[in-house]
């Protein structure tokens, strides 16, 4: 029977084989760290641990006993992007990776055993590729992450347990299986506490008045529940796991892009269908070609609305696909969908659109996507709306990040109409008014004159009082107006006469009408 919940990761340093003639012997070799008690061995290869090179030993010892031990120091931000670019890749077995410790991978393989032919056809088909790509490694499979650090680290290559097995097969293994410090292991072993069945039959609270530490009791006791699925323990994702996702293995290695095309039509149709029975469309798709060199490739498009049309897909990612290089070949290729949402029909007329100027949101989506698809993306700004009645804070013009803002087509109750073109900022006029709360009789900007023959307004906006300003806030009084030659202006006075807060009233142009 199929567990419901499968773990396995490689853990320990990876070798690499150099190609070449290899020579009759092993070079015996180790990574060093500076520590507190001086310069010790971190990683050692099998020829350095056949010589008595164990992990924590002293340089100087480690010399000692092997003569000719070749040495680097450790670059611990260079293994940290190796061991993530080796997680990426290892998604070819679940999309689901995290990084555990410093040396180790954690997958979970839910109900993925079965399409490798079983687990232990599963952790074979995982070791021979990572030792054909010259990365020596050790795997476990377990029903808790725990569970199946300690079978890596601590118990024979390639072990699975059950659920029923897991306390016998946890059982023999060395303490330092449970991810402890090194004091709590010295502290345990000077208890005689070596194996990890030892601690199932203690009474805890007599553990407890063994260590001087709380905290240190705990640790051992979590670590513990943990490894036997007594609690749960939190396992962080290096990358959010896909809302739905299409896999095709290639029988034979892609070595162009007329094959990873072809695939990505046979994927897009599968996961429409998928999106389909849900109801749901996405915003995000991701395609992810494995290659054989242990490495992945991968090209990303974003959408403005959820979508579930293969043909859409496909034009997102036509101008992309030349991005994937394939390489020595392409053995498996992978095409996520993130960030879904409900997608509901929309109703249309006998003659397309309903009646009225609403904008078909739908087919500006579509347009959006293509211009981002083909300049690329962070490239396109779009204006978006802001909660401010203050024309100049209204909108803001901000990066495209493939979702279309929301715009009211119908004015707000009480507002009228605004013009098409909006000044950054308002421009200075010289007025002569009919009246002094009136409209402009005529109005001299960018030195023209214009002769106002029709006027309407004012439309009065009161300052945003709570948005802090420089100097005396005023009101304004806006008016439409309209030129001897038909041209139609957006102009405003600012303050009132008598107001007191400042001089007289100023007028400003901030926008031309169609």
């Amino acid at each position: 029977m199929r567990r419901s919940r499968d773990r396995f990761q490689p853990s320990g340093p990876p070798s690499i084989t150099r190609a070449g003639d290899a020579p009759a012997e092993p070079q015996a070799f180790v990574l060093t760290e500076v520590g507190r008690h001086g310069l010790r061995v971190i990683a050692a290869n099998a020829a350095a641990r056949e010589q008595g090179v164990d992990v924590g030993l002293r340089f100087a010892d480690a010399r000692a006993r092997a003569p000719g031990l070749v040495a680097e120091p450790v670059d611990r931000q260079a293994d940290a992007r190796a061991l993530k670019a080796l997680a990426l890749w290892m998604e070819r077995w679940s999309p689901s990776i995290a990084l555990a410790e410093e040396d180790s991978v954690l997958i979970d393989a839910s109900g993925a055993a079965h399409l490798f032919g079983g687990e232990a056809e599963m952790l074979a088909d995982m070791a021979g590729r990572l030792e054909q790509g010259g990365l020596s490694c050790r795997l476990g499979l377990a029903p808790t992450p725990g569970a199946a650090w300690a079978l890596a680290h601590e118990g024979a290559d390639r072990t699975c347990l059950g659920e029923k097995d897991l306390r016998d097969g946890l059982d023999k293994l060395p303490m330092a299986g449970l991810r402890l410090s090194e004091e709590t292991l010295v502290l345990l072993r000077r208890f005689g506490l070596t194996r990890i069945g030892q601690l199932y039959d203690i009474d805890r609270r007599a553990l407890a008045r063994r260590f001087h530490s709380k905290a240190a009791v705990e640790a051992v006791l979590v670590r513990l529940d943990q490894a036997l699925g007594l609690r749960q323990e939190p396992v962080e994702p290096i990358r959010a796991k896909p809302d739905h996702s299409v896999r095709l293995p290639c029988v034979e290695a892609l070595l162009h892009l007329d094959g990873v095309r072809a695939g990505l039509e046979r994927m897009a149709p599968e996961l429409c269908e998928h999106l389909q029975e849900h109801g749901e469309g996405a915003r995000r798709f991701r395609l992810a070609a494995f290659r054989s060199d242990q490495s992945v490739a991968q090209v990303m498009v974003g959408a403005a609305r959820p979508v579930n049309d293969p043909a859409h897909i496909l034009r997102l990612f036509r101008d992309r696909l030349e991005r994937i290089d394939p390489g020595f070949g392409i053995e498996l290729l992978e095409l996520e969908a993130a960030g879904t949402g409900i997608v509901r029909p929309v109703p249309r007329g006998f003659g397309g659109d309903f009646e009225g100027d609403e904008p078909d949101l739908d087919a500006l989506s579509v347009l959006a996507d293509r211009i981002t698809a083909r300049i690329g993306d962070r490239r396109v700004k779009i204006l978006r709306p802001l909660a401010s009645h203050w024309p100049e804070r209204s909108e803001s013009l901000d990066v495209y990040e493939g979702e279309l803002p929301v715009w009211d087509s119908h004015p707000a109750t009480g507002q009228a109409e605004r013009p098409i073109r909006l000044f950054d900022r308002p421009e200075s006029l010289q007025v002569i008014a009919e009246v002094p709360h009136g409209p402009p009789l005529r109005f001299v900007w960018r030195r023209q004159v214009h002769q106002v023959q029709w006027a309407e307004g004012p439309e009065r906006l009161s300052p945003e009082w709570w948005r802090p300003v420089t100097g005396p806030a005023r009101a304004r009084d806006y008016y439409r107006v309209e030129d001897e030659d038909g041209r139609r202006f957006w102009v405003f006075r600012e303050g009132l006469y008598g107001d007191g807060r400042g001089g007289p009233p100023a007028w400003f142009i901030h926008g031309l009408f169609a």
